[in-house]
């Protein structure tokens, strides 16, 4: 079944060596992992996730995806393979294991987060079923053998209709994370990694009328600000906000994230944090009802229609960087948060569990939030290795008596995409 790109576009364009657009979901496990119930696992969900199994393809100058029925890679190793090559049979998705550790791959235009975590709730169930023979419960879990419907096909936003408006806004350049502090990038993809009790977080949030993502979004734009006085810009994070239910399409698969931008104005820092709580809530509020998101749909198909009329692939990736650049100057970080995992009764045999994928410009910060068997991890992912923003987030969580491991800083490795205009980059 040939699938025509829409949504896939700008993710596809603006991937090059240096931020390949391809997600990293790190599983570490309970016990040594099991290769062939990991083979099993794997072969069984791409049977449930028939989208998933596709190859790039080149058709009347435009890139399709074509069905691939060869094999998913594992790999037995801590690298993974480079995706779209022979290597990973030309898939845009792979996997790799390692002593306790399940690693997945996936091209980020495929899916987002909320995709993946579906895929890795089916995966989990058939490795968990095999590895330990047991019978788990199956309900909230996509199965082999279930009616694939076509909503989970067919791209909602390509297939939208008429949408409403976008409105014409402006802002200040925000908080940059280099020009305004100063700091000399290394140019140094790293992650560090912050474990925290899910049990007191959530105490601390609700406490503060708050959800994680929210309470996250605050005391980072707190920190900043209030460490960087002198500096006007405000500090502006953008809030990942899933697109389906207002396209009412849930169970679709493609990435379908928008955000909205959550503005810590410098008379926030005057005011106790439950009324800063309450002010980016009532932000997330006013940009996630049904026509706020569809107008952001909007915006983003337009640009999706300027890319598929664009003749060359040059043209193309030129188009994707200049919007990737123009994303730099308006944003400050990026908060990103599926919701709690509930990957099941598989999720007793998670030891931890990671989320990576690139920021989305050179001077902003991503903070990838994951809640998994009773623990929340962030995964602050910079492009530039300094822990200097890491400290001034801990400080905060310090400063309101709430505990947390911080793991050693890792580099950022996620697989590369193998593509005509990413060879040299």
């Amino acid at each position: 079944m040939e699938q025509k790109l829409f949504t896939e576009f700008r993710p596809l364009y603006a991937t090059t060596k240096k931020t390949p657009n391809s997600m990293r979901i790190s599983i570490c496990m309970c016990d040594l992992i099991q290769f062939e119930a990991l083979r099993y696992a794997v072969d069984m969900s791409m049977k449930r996730y028939p989208y998933f199994g596709v190859e790039l393809q080149k058709k009347d100058n435009e890139y399709i995806f074509a069905e691939n029925h060869r094999q998913v890679v594992i790999t037995e190793s801590r690298q993974g393979v480079e995706l779209n090559t022979e290597s990973s049979n030309f898939h845009l998705l792979a996997f790799s294991c390692y002593d306790d550790r399940i690693v997945f791959d996936i091209f980020h235009g495929i899916t987002d987060g909320t995709g993946a975590y579906e895929f890795i709730r089916t995966l989990l169930y058939y490795y968990c079923s095999k590895r330990y023979d047991i019978t788990l419960k199956k309900d909230g879990i996509r199965l082999v053998g279930d009616e694939i419907s076509d909503e989970e096909w067919t791209d909602p936003v390509y297939n939208s209709g008429e949408l409403p408006a976008p409105e014409r806004t402006s802002a200040p350049k925000p908080f940059d994370l280099l020009e305004d502090t100063g700091l000399q990038s290394d140019s140094a993809n790293t992650v560090y990694s912050v474990e925290i009790s899910e049990e007191e977080f959530m105490r601390f949030t609700k406490e503060n009328d708050g959800t994680p993502a929210t309470m996250v979004s605050v005391l980072f734009s707190k920190a900043l600000n209030d460490s960087y006085p002198d500096t006007e810009a405000p500090v502006r994070v953008i809030l990942c906000v899933n697109q389906r239910n207002a396209l009412h399409k849930p169970l679709a698969h493609q990435s379908l994230v928008g955000g909205a931008y959550l503005e810590y104005k410098k008379e926030m820092s005057a005011i106790p944090l439950k009324d800063q709580v309450k002010a980016f809530r009532d932000m997330v509020f006013a940009q996630t009802d049904e026509r706020s998101v569809l107008q952001s749909v909007n915006s983003q198909k337009m640009v999706y229609q300027i890319f598929r009329s664009m003749q060359t692939d040059e043209e193309r990736a030129a188009f994707a960087k200049k919007v990737s650049e123009l994303t730099s100057h308006t944003i400050t970080a990026t908060i990103s948060y599926v919701g709690k995992a509930d990957f099941k009764e598989a999720e007793k045999y998670i030891r931890d569990f990671h989320l990576w994928t690139c920021p989305p410009s050179e001077n902003t910060v991503l903070i990838e939030i994951s809640a998994v068997n009773g623990r929340f991890t962030f995964d602050i992912i910079q492009p530039f290795s300094s822990p200097i923003f890491v400290d001034l987030f801990l400080n905060e969580l310090k400063k309101n008596g709430i505990n947390y491991t911080l793991h050693d800083a890792a580099e950022l490795k996620l697989a590369n995409i193998a593509l005509a205009w990413n060879k040299i980059e």
